[in-house]
């Protein structure tokens, strides 16, 4: 396959080739597979984020006791009519939360492009698919072709966060899912590489700092963040906006950040939030009793 993206964009505009028929036939070649084969494999990834949202929204609780429970209240208030960002913003949000805590209550989740940064994908797809009136292949189309993006970033960059931080994440998700979307609305190959540009420049330079060196806290709600990005991105792209770096620069420069980026700041959760006095309270409460109780813990001192 190919290693720049934008080389790979302009083939398929010459081509008259969607990126997902790019990603699909490169996939098939490398790994030896029938395409039917490789659409199989990602209809199972489909259902796999589809009981992991399930699951998510009616509620999990993470072993730790640090987290759980917020997809549940997000599909609550989405329900009651009162959400500002509208109903597809909102819902992407409650997708994208109720399978990160799921993969904090250690269920079953497909990671994209890790288990850190598993909700956001499927957040942005779940919550599109009904208002676009997506087929079952429409929705595997979008799969691969983020799979596509996201390979290309990690061969480009990274998508660790212990090796470039949370926008290799958190990052990474939120652009490969503009790129699907642009892609699922009608727009171009060109489009798609704006939007994906996009939505990483917006994330560059995010740090990796797990509370207790869990993927809970910050993690979950950066996917639930995650989500917005990968939306606004592709919606300016489609607007005809583009971005003024080109995609494969973007790329580039968020690898060289990663590599930029203080041990402290790349999962070892010896930085950032994981050292706020909040933080550590938490990973002391851990250390000693094996479990994090959330409501006492703003009564304990370091």
């Amino acid at each position: 396959m190919i290693h720049r993206l934008q080389e790979i964009i302009d083939l398929c505009e010459r081509e008259g080739m969607a990126l997902h028929e790019y990603f699909l036939k490169t996939e098939a070649e490398e790994s030896g597979e029938t395409e039917e084969e490789v659409l199989q494999h990602m209809e199972q990834n489909l259902s796999v984020m589809e009981r992991a949202a399930l699951q998510g929204i009616e509620g999990v609780k993470s072993r730790s006791g640090m987290t759980g429970g917020d997809a549940k209240l997000l599909a609550e208030y989405l329900q009651s009519g009162n959400a500002l960002s509208g109903s597809i913003y909102t819902r992407a949000m409650v997708y994208a939360t109720a399978v990160n805590e799921v993969n904090a209550a250690m269920g079953v989740i497909c990671a994209t492009p890790t288990a850190g940064s598993s909700g956001t994908l499927p957040g942005v797809l779940f919550a599109i698919r009904n208002h676009l009136n997506m087929s079952r292949r429409d929705q595997i189309n979008f799969l691969i072709t983020a799979a596509g993006c996201g390979i290309v970033i990690g061969n480009q960059a990274s998508i660790s966060g212990a090796e470039g931080g949370c926008q290799a994440e958190v990052g990474s998700a939120a652009a490969i899912s503009a790129a699907a979307t642009v892609e699922i609305c009608g727009g171009t190959p060109n489009q798609s590489g704006h939007a994906l540009a996009i939505a990483l420049k917006n994330l560059l330079g995010l740090a990796c700092d797990p509370v207790a060196g869990l993927v809970e806290v910050p993690c979950i709600k950066r996917n639930t963040a995650g989500v917005v990005i990968a939306l606004s991105s592709a919606e300016m792209s489609l607007a005809g906006v583009k971005s003024r770096i080109p995609v494969d620069e973007v790329i580039d420069t968020m690898g060289k950040i990663g590599r930029m980026l203080p041990p402290a700041l790349r999962e070892t959760a010896l930085g950032g939030l994981a050292t706020t006095e909040t933080g550590l309270k938490m990973t002391k409460q851990l250390e000693e009793t094996g479990y994090i109780d959330v409501e006492s813990i703003s009564a304990q001192k370091v």
